[in-house]
């Protein structure tokens, strides 16, 4: 009997990888750059050259998305203004990670979360993408603000664990809550802001690999114990 295997996409991390090694799966990371842990259970290249390898679950974390969020719309424009017409690069960045988006959602492995931001309409036309569960951190346990939608493929939306209270809007301990989106410019910002929260990995884990089927009792190469 053998695991059930799932890759973690555009993952450095390996916040989520190891979740699902924690509860037995046969699990790896896939990114252009090394991990950040070391682990040699991460496959360093294009996530797109692996869809073929034989997995069960592909969850892809940390997909192009500063382009893509509602955020960054007039950002598509020339200076931020839309009375200037469109930033052809932009608009071409737009593009590509739209087409990269498509393409993790329909790779030919049958269970799927792709991970997304607050879109503009843009980025939803040209991602066509299908209805999105969005959670916040502190569903799971983790005391941050930060929406992160989830496109799911044969696989339930996930359910709270560990919830905690949202603190009042302008108290000090809500700043705090808010520092993911309060992070100051630097070279480290846009990764800092991309991690996965540990609550939600385990979640993610624990929820979505029931429906893989839940290998207990298993060591990390799939053997029964």
């Amino acid at each position: 009997m053998t695991a059930p295997r799932v890759l973690i996409g555009c993952e450095r991390s390996g916040v989520m990888r190891r979740a699902f090694l924690a509860r037995g799966f046969d699990a790896w990371s896939c990114d252009l750059e090394a991990a950040d842990d070391g682990s040699n259970r991460h496959i360093r290249g294009d996530l797109r050259d692996h869809f073929e390898d034989g997995w069960d679950l592909l969850a892809v974390m940390h997909p192009p998305c500063t382009i893509l969020c509602n955020s960054g719309v007039k950002w598509l424009y020339i200076g931020g203004k839309k009375i200037n017409g469109r930033d052809p690069g932009r608009w071409a960045e737009l593009h590509e990670a739209s087409s990269f988006y498509r393409t993790c959602r329909d790779a030919p492995i049958k269970r799927k979360a792709i991970e997304n931001p607050v879109m503009h309409r843009y980025a939803i036309e040209l991602t066509r993408r299908g209805q999105t569960q969005f959670v916040q951190p502190w569903w799971f346990g983790d005391p941050f603000f930060k929406a992160t939608g989830f496109e799911l493929v044969a696989l339930p939306e996930l359910k709270p664990t560990n919830q905690l209270t949202p603190p009042r809007p302008g108290t000090e301990e809500h700043k705090e809550w808010s520092r993911v989106h309060r992070m100051p410019p630097g070279p480290d910002r846009a990764k800092l802001r991309s991690e996965t929260f540990p609550g939600m990995a385990d979640a993610a884990a624990e929820q979505w690999g029931a429906v893989l089927g839940m290998p207990e009792q298993m060591d990390l190469f799939g053997e029964a114990a």
